[in-house]
This record gives C-alpha cells, sequence and structure tokens, in this order.
C-alpha cells in the first residue's frame, strides 16, 4: 500500500505544479523550458510506476461491498471517459463545449470507478483521483487558462468518438490482462 500512496503523491504531486503558476515559471526558468518538462514527465511516469505497481501490490482490505448493480455504471458510462479523453487529444467541437475533456474524463473515469470498487486501494486510488481532477478544474478557471475554440470540420467530431469507442472496446478487452480485474466473461 505505501508504493501506491507514494506513487499517488508523486504522480499527482508533480501534475499539481502547473496550478501554481510562480512555482511552474520558477522550475522552468531554473531548467529551461525542455528541462522542466523532461524533468516533469520522469517524475510522473515514477509516480506512474509505484501506482500500478503498488494498486497490483496492495492486499485487498474490503472497506464495503458495492450492490451488483454498480459494476455496470462503468460499462455504461466509460465510452464517454474514453471520448472525452480523445476529444482533449483531437481537434473537434466536443472541445467547445466540454472546456476541460481531459479533466471531465478523468473525473468520470473516477467516478465510476469509486462506485463499483470497495477496496481501500480502489479508493485511495479513484478518490486521490477524484479530487484533484477537482481541483485542477476550479484552479484552471481561476487562472482563466481555457482557450478559446472555435468550429472545426464535424468530420473530426466523428474521429473522435470513433476513436474513443475503438479505445473503449480495447480497454474492455484487455482490462483483466493489464489491471487483474476483468469486465467480460
Amino acid at each position: 500500500m505505501i508504493a501506491l500512496i507514494a506513487g499517488l503523491v508523486v504522480f499527482l504531486g508533480v501534475h499539481l505544479v502547473p496550478t501554481r503558476p510562480a512555482l511552474r515559471v520558477g522550475l522552468q526558468g531554473r531548467f529551461g523550458e525542455l528541462g522542466y518538462k523532461g524533468l516533469f514527465s520522469v517524475v510522473a511516469a515514477i509516480g506512474l510506476v509505484l501506482i500500478i505497481w503498488g494498486k497490483a501490490e496492495a492486499p485487498f482490505v474490503a472497506i464495503w461491498q458495492p450492490p451488483v448493480w454498480t459494476r455496470h455504471i462503468p460499462l455504461a458510462l466509460m465510452p464517454i471517459a474514453l471520448i472525452l479523453l480523445v476529444a482533449a487529444y483531437v481537434p473537434n467541437n466536443l472541445r467547445r463545449v466540454v472546456k476541460h475533456p481531459m479533466l471531465a474524463a478523468v473525473k468520470l473515469w473516477a467516478l465510476v470507478h469509486l462506485l463499483a470498487n470497495g477496496d481501500l486501494a480502489s479508493m485511495l486510488l479513484f478518490a486521490a483521483f477524484l479530487a484533484f481532477a477537482v481541483y485542477d478544474v476550479i484552479s484552471v478557471k481561476k487562472r482563466g487558462t481555457a482557450p478559446a475554440r472555435g468550429k472545426v470540420n464535424p468530420l473530426l467530431d466523428v474521429v473522435t468518438v470513433v476513436v474513443g469507442l475503438v479505445a473503449y472496446v480495447g480497454l474492455m478487452h484487455a482490462h483483466g490482462h493489464l489491471f487483474g480485474v476483468p469486465v467480460i466473461g
């Protein structure tokens, strides 16, 4: 459990740096733009590895028993989360409606997994990411850093949805292998 907690602190901690403009600018001044991005990436990768390893090694400690129907919530809502995730990276019109699709995707992913899992490690993982995403949305709004976006070709909306759905199907089939919890079967 220590590795999971350490990973969350490292990964989410480094992702808090952009929410503090003075700290970010200071680090960019000290290491340069590429040095800052490189350091950020390395620290984030270390945190992610610790999260994955820590979650895999964490003992199962039941906190509550989710009702059976909550297992269907991720099946129903994860396609939306993956479409939002793709929307963060592909130009599309959805980004004009959902100002921060990456954070919306993280919030939805974390919430549906919190509802479907009742063990301590899962609750720590998903609650931490949900809290971070909520905080980051508030921080971005305070900083006023949401870019203005114009209309784009509607074909890119179709591409966004198709890629998100393909990612969902792939993840659904690989979930058991990747995370030890099969979604289907």
